[in-house]
């Protein structure tokens, strides 16, 4: 300017703009034609393959477009609505060019021409996009993300069955019988496209035009559909905050996306942010007049390999199964996975080993006629309160691959198995799956187990062991799968383990729930100085945030031990060998006399049973230690192993508590009758005396035992012969 130059500035951008379209997707079909990795030009030949096979769907990645013209990519990202039918032109141009690479040249030949006809054949192409974007949270959708392209992670909870929608109406005059095709524009709720008012057709020459007002009616069979279906994604429940509920957001998938999903898949979404306005059927549900709903445009589907809950889905890079066939060959993996569980909580490492094997599980059979022999593993850990068992399962949220965590209280029968839900557009039943099924091929910890409803209880007798849940209701008849391990922690009837009851009268739980788990531990919290001394030093050094120098803790860490548990359970199946299964058989008989000999000593059946269920439940924890060093054959030193931890968790379960203080059963049964007929002679129908003067009279008074007399008021208190008011401290007899 000082110069006293001329300047010319560019203004009426505008018209530049004109033909911009055109230029675009010229660009476009350079990239899809001339991308070439390694002098193989990638696009073109998945095209030309996809084209044989009749898919006419083809996959971008935007990190090739990025590398091949980066401004071409941000267009994609930050409009998507009108970049990816340009898209799918140029798409559509390329597959009309490998087909008919003559075709320009014949074109001149008349409309006859058979190979015009056969370009015209190929229907209109789907682009699906995979791009390397950072991941979006539900919670930061706003306005400002609205038309761009965004990756949603989450789980489905709902997947629609597919519907069609009218891409092209083939509309005819009601008077004059003119035909007219009329394009549907391919948003959500765009099914309410206008018909056009007037006929439009020119009239026939010398008469006169007397079509009426609306004349068009739709020919359904000449109309083009495509497939659609609305995916419902819930956000992961680890990406919650705490005290919040969950957030959904619907997504809209077509053609080739479709049926894509099922319920319970962890799946990243790629699509476009968008919104429709609700159907205004329902006055409610339409609220204000330009308040719109969100929605999901889906571009692309990719299951979440990292957790994903299929086998054949889940990728490892070469070095990293490396990198766990040297941890499966290392020495003491067993034992130092078992110490990597939960470090924070000291101790009970029988408890840890068998959480470990959980996390593994055995190995699931067919057999010939169809029926499945389940491999997954369940635990019950039975105990006083304040023995981290909550703390333990909250750690097997966190490292199981695929799992739920849930509380006995809060949940009901439909939470766990499957609800049925009343679609509000189509007026339709659906199943939403609970938590069994969304943990399908993971683990469900339940806490509080003793604090559900026994109905609700009930429904999960079939998930456990047929790992399926069957539903019949409103209509829907259906078997849903629910592969996967449960984790159980409950607490004994009266709060704390009473030593001085059998374990019956300590577990409230039926027989039936019982023989399905594999391993019963009953955790006690036993006053021992040298022990609360070591707990409370670890406690402390947890909450000082410094560990001990000699206690490797958690030498393998969360994220390790995850990839580490998916891979042992897509790559190895091991089976019994010979001499495993003759130790297996012969040992199960020895269980099964001992717990006769138990049973027969204390004139009761045990409450916890030793089945063929048991049996099935050391095969199981067998497999399950020889996958964990990735051996194929189960070996006898897993068969021994795992028999200790059977004995060390159902066995002690069972023979707890059968001679007390010396007494045999059937000493104690003597003296309990004794205390009955002297109780029953002393107090007649109606009388109350105190506790304590009881305890004054039979136990210090004629030295017998203070068990004996307990568990002689419990019985009695069972036939309802005497009743225990004003906090158990009053003793009335009420009948006889």
């Amino acid at each position: 300017m000082e110069q006293g130059r001329v300047w010319t500035v560019g203004v009426l951008q505008g018209e530049a703009q004109q033909n911009s379209h055109s230029e675009i997707e010229k660009l476009f079909f350079d990239f899809l034609s001339g991308f070439r990795i390694n002098g193989q030009f990638t696009y073109r030949d998945a095209l030309r393959s996809a084209l044989l096979l009749h898919h006419h769907t083809l996959e971008v990645d935007l990190n090739d477009m990025i590398a091949w013209n980066n401004e071409l990519a941000q267009k994609i990202q930050q409009n998507p609505g009108e970049m990816i039918p340009l898209l799918e032109s140029a798409l559509l141009r390329l597959a009309r060019q490998l087909l008919h690479p003559t075709f320009d040249q014949t074109q001149t030949q008349g409309p006859g021409q058979p190979s015009s006809v056969a370009v015209d054949s190929i229907p209109d192409m789907q682009v699906t996009i995979r791009s390397g974007m950072n991941l979006l949270q539900f919670r930061e959708l706003n306005a400002n993300t609205l038309t761009n392209l965004v990756r949603l992670p989450g789980i489905v909870i709902n997947a629609s069955q597919l519907s069609s929608r009218a891409t092209e109406l083939h509309l005819q005059c009601k008077g004059c019988r003119s035909v007219k095709n009329v394009k549907v524009p391919s948003t959500l709720g765009g099914e309410r496209a206008s018909l056009p008012r007037r006929c439009d057709a020119a009239a026939p020459q010398g008469q006169p035009k007397d079509c009426p007002l609306d004349p068009y009616v739709i020919l359904h069979d000449r109309c083009r559909f495509v497939d659609q279906q609305t995916i419902k994604l819930q956000e992961a429940p680890d990406m919650v905050p705490v005290g919040e509920l969950p957030r959904h957001m619907m997504l809209h998938a077509e053609r080739y996306l479709t049926g894509r999903v099922v319920p319970g898949s962890r799946i990243i979404a790629t699509g476009i942010y968008s919104t429709f306005a609700p159907s205004s059927k329902n006055a409610k549900t339409s609220g204000a007049p330009a308040l719109r709903q969100p929605y999901l445009r889906v571009l692309g589907i990719e299951l979440d390999t990292s957790l994903a809950s299929s086998p054949g889905s889940r990728v490892f890079s070469p070095e990293e199964e490396e990198e766990f066939q040297q941890l499966a060959r290392s020495e003491g993996l067993y034992d130092r996975f078992a110490n990597s569980v939960a470090p924070s909580i000291y101790g009970n490492l029988d408890i840890k080993k068998a959480v470990t094997c959980l996390l593994m599980g055995g190995s699931k059979k067919i057999l010939p006629d169809g029926m499945r022999l389940r491999g997954d593993i369940n635990v019950l850990l039975l105990g006083d309160p304040g023995t981290a068992k909550s703390q333990l399962l909250k750690f097997v949220e966190k490292v199981s691959p695929v799992s739920v965590y849930t509380s006995g209280k809060g949940s009901s029968a439909a939470g766990l198995t499957a609800s049925v839900q009343r679609d509000p557009v189509s007026r339709e039943f659906y199943l939403e799956g609970g938590a069994m099924v969304l943990a399908d091929g993971g683990v469900v910890c339940i806490d509080e187990f003793d604090k559900m409803r026994d109905e609700d209880r009930v429904a999960i007798h079939e998930a456990m062991e047929q790992q399926t849940i069957s539903i019949a209701k409103a209509g829907i008849t259906t078997i849903l799968n629910s592969r996967t391990s449960v984790l159980a922690a409950a607490n004994p009837v009266f709060g704390r383990y009473d030593d001085m009851k059998s374990p019956g009268e300590n577990i409230d739980f039926q027989t039936t729930i019982l023989s399905r788990f594999d391993m019963i531990f009953i955790v006690k919290d036993e006053h021992n100085e040298l022990r609360d001394r070591t707990i409370a030093k670890h406690v402390m050094n947890i909450h000082m945030n410094r560990q001990n120098e000699n206690e490797a803790v958690g030498e393998i860490d969360i994220e390790k031990m995850k990839r580490y548990v998916s891979y042992c359970k897509s790559r190895c199946a091991p089976r019994l060998s010979n001499e495993a299964a003759e130790m297996l058989s012969s040992h199960f008989v020895g269980l099964r006399k001992e717990v006769a000999q138990v049973e027969r000593d204390n004139d009761e059946r045990s409450s916890i049973p030793i089945t063929v269920r048991q049996l099935e439940a050391i095969i199981r924890i067998s497999e399950s230690l020889a996958k964990i060093t990735l051996s194929p054959r189960v070996l006898p030193h897993h068969v021994e192993e795992s028999i200790r931890l059977f004995k060390f968790s159902t066995m002690n379960a069972v023979s707890i508590g059968s001679g007390i203080e010396g007494l045999s059963r059937t000493e104690l049964n003597d003296e309990i009758d004794k205390i009955e007929k002297e109780l029953k002679r002393r107090l007649p129908i109606g009388w109350t005396t105190s506790y304590q003067s009881l305890v004054r009279e039979f136990v210090s008074g004629q030295g017998y035992s203070q068990h004996a007399l307990e568990r002689c008021l419990y019985v009695m208190e069972k036939r309802e012969t005497i009743k225990f008011t004003g906090m158990k401290k009053v003793v009335q007899r009420i009948g006889v």
